[in-house]
């Protein structure tokens, strides 16, 4: 599931943007979700990073999309971010905010599926690095490498990354499914590790960024080799 942004305070051309995208997503396979935002203050102001592409007009009325796309990346760094706009000269100065691409108004269909084509391609490349947590406020982008661990009790998910504890529902299984296996290691029925923040092994347990985090004896073994191999890998 790919989440969109349409950042556009012309309604003839956001129309315009969700047909293409629609006409992308029979063509393609992709499932896409779409949200719309009349202008860069909509976005900007509280934003949530829980989108994957965002298709900016740069002139609005209230906050341009340049204005837009500096307050985003104080926030988000791995968003892709297109400019839709008529006026090239600005669009240029997009590589200040590391803009994937523009596209000129008006908007030809052929040329607006290259540019989603080069966004999914460098979602792609990134996508390995994040995971995706939902809760009561919406889906939340969390970087692996920053998850120490995540806990699971009854259905309750607790991710223990460096920037504090998040909550949410869910299974282990689903989150061990769609994180990186060589870098994490379910030690046991109710940890899933990120061997790139185990400090130390104690006895029984992984020091897990300071924490003691109990390996089942039936999977310590598996889990010392897991280590191994990681520490190894990342040495290359």
């Amino acid at each position: 599931m790919i989440r969109i942004a349409v950042v556009e305070d012309d309604p003839i051309y956001t129309e315009q943007l969700k047909d293409y995208l629609a006409r992308y997503e029979k063509s393609t396979g992709e499932k896409l979700v779409v949200t719309c935002f009349s202008d860069g203050d909509e976005i900007a102001v509280g934003y949530k990073a829980e989108y994957d592409i965002i298709l900016l007009d740069i002139e609005m009325g209230f906050m341009d999309g340049m204005t837009a796309a500096e307050e985003i990346r104080k926030l988000d760094k791995e968003v892709v971010i297109i400019f839709i706009t008529n006026m090239p000269q600005y669009a240029i100065k997009g590589y200040a905010v590391d803009a994937l691409d523009y596209v000129l108004k008006p908007i030809s269909y052929y040329a607006f599926s290259q540019r989603i084509d080069r966004a999914l391609a460098r979602m792609q490349r990134r996508s390995h690095r994040y995971l995706y947590v939902g809760g009561k406020n919406g889906a939340q982008k969390l970087e692996l490498s920053r998850i120490c661990y995540v806990e699971v009790d009854g259905h309750k998910l607790t991710y223990h990354t460096l920037d504090g504890d998040i909550t949410s529902t869910g299974a282990m299984k689903d989150v061990e499914d769609s994180v990186d296996k060589k870098m994490f290691f379910r030690c046991n029925k109710g940890y899933l590790v990120n061997l790139e923040r185990v400090d130390a092994i104690r006895g029984d347990n992984a020091v897990v960024n300071g924490e003691e985090v109990q390996i089942s004896r039936s999977k310590k073994k598996a889990f010392l080799d897991a280590l191994n191999n990681y520490i190894n890998e990342v040495g290359k």
